[in-house]
């Protein structure tokens, strides 16, 4: 791990270097990018993010409306015109102008706002969800790239091991103590080293630009290097029963939407009353007189029955909906344990194998400088130190991402949500 340590420095170094041979001025460093920033810059200019709070605000205006009330409808009519005898002009017309208002019955503005209420607070779920998601997409590509200049860095110092090897097997040939064998043999070892070099570079260059893309900014600057060897302690004992968790908030908003439906259909079935006072003229005396009139329609073909049968039954569905994503999130948070249990012993065990793999390359060098070894030992000793490296990167990288699933599938819902979904 110190080596890796060392080969980070080192990296960090020629970066420096190579910043200030292109005329940057030294006193002003790079910032690192951390984590936490570049979540943060994510979650600000990601689309997904941008699509829920206009979802939120399409549910608050929809919230809106269905507390408005119906509106007055004005109503003109003239009788007794363009007929026969005394009412073959306007002599005799009865001109009448008044307005209809509908009075709702059933609770129908109550029901519509209870709907729209779940409908608000599901989207807000999902503007929580699409953040957590955010969060997870981030930190992935956060953790690959550090992966990544970890690989490239542990790469370009096996690289410069295979170059000293070379040499050692250079002076040891020209000096008669070993056969071009051993030359031609390191000779592959470097050139092998090298292409390694250059298929970590782009894999890193690659990284980076799939987390640039991510959180729409640019990340020329140092990232969180040491990030990936903070391994928090993990707990092992099992996830309680979700109840609160936000990815069952969104099923728990939608049985809460349904279950309003419901009493929208039902409320829907109650016909409303109009109430229509207007004023009457009569021409033939040119007297006033007022009318009141009140309807309320039949519900002879549409009573209603049809509606709420179709709510009650997405109402069921919802509920199954709901019950089948609490066992699917249950699974998939003792799984996500599991594996992040895996890779926590996975990573804690690379401390020790590698500090046997840098001890066992130390002293192959030196014996194949005393000539105590052979080469064969020595490639294999520098083979399997690099191979121990990278699978501890792999470890630790492994370890982060596991944990940060499972802090996704467990993340709780936002304060200002509870107790508004149902």
């Amino acid at each position: 791990m110190k080596m890796i340590f060392a080969a980070c420095v080192a990296a960090a170094s020629c970066a420096g270097a190579a910043q200030a041979q292109s005329g940057a001025p030294a006193s002003t460093p790079v910032p690192v990018l951390s984590l936490e920033h570049a979540v943060a810059t994510a979650g600000g200019s990601a689309p997904a993010a941008e699509a829920a709070g206009a979802a939120i605000e399409a549910a608050q205006a929809a919230r809106t409306v269905a507390g408005l009330r119906p509106n007055p409808v004005a109503q003109g009519q003239i009788e007794n015109v363009v007929g026969t005898g005394p009412y073959s002009g306007l002599n005799s017309a009865e001109t009448t102008v008044g307005v209809a208002i509908p009075i709702e019955l059933g609770g129908k503005r109550g029901a519509r706002l209870a709907v729209a209420q779940a409908q608000l607070s599901r989207a807000e779920v999902q503007a929580a969800v699409v953040a957590a998601d955010i969060r997870l997409q981030v930190t992935q590509l956060y953790v690959a790239a550090v992966a990544a200049e970890r690989r490239l860095a542990t790469a370009r110092d096996q690289a410069r091991i295979a170059a000293e090897v070379l040499r050692a097997a250079t002076v040891r040939v020209q000096a008669g103590r070993a056969s071009p064998l051993e030359e031609q043999r390191a000779q592959v070892a470097r050139l092998t080293a090298d292409a390694t070099v250059e298929r970590f570079m782009r894999l890193a260059e690659a990284s980076r630009a799939n987390l640039a893309r991510r959180i729409a900014m640019p990340t020329i600057g140092a990232l969180d290097m040491a990030m990936l060897d903070r391994l928090p302690p993990v707990d092992g004992t099992a996830a309680e029963a979700p109840t609160a968790m936000l990815a069952l908030a969104a099923a728990d908003a939608d049985l809460a939407i349904a279950e309003g439906g419901v009493r929208l259909a039902r409320a829907n079935r109650v016909p409303d009353l109009n109430i229509g006072p207007a004023l009457r003229r009569l021409e033939a005396t040119r007297d006033m007189a007022a009318v009141f009139s009140v309807s309320i329609p039949i519900p002879l073909f549409d009573n209603g029955r049809a509606a709420v049968a179709r709510a009650q039954a997405e109402r069921l569905q919802a509920d199954a909906q709901r019950r089948m994503t609490a066992l699917d999130l249950e699974q998939a948070i003792t799984d996500a344990q599991a594996d992040l249990a895996n890779a926590d012993t996975a990573a804690r065990t690379t401390v020790p194998a590698l500090a046997a793999a840098q001890e066992a390359a130390r002293i192959a060098r030196i014996g194949y400088r005393e000539g105590k070894f052979g080469q064969i030992d020595l490639l294999d000793a520098e083979r399997t130190l690099a191979d121990t490296r990278l699978a501890a990167i792999d470890a630790l990288a492994d370890y982060h991402t596991a944990r940060a699933r499972l802090a996704r599938l467990t993340a709780p819902v936002p304060a200002p949500m509870t107790g508004e979904i149902r």
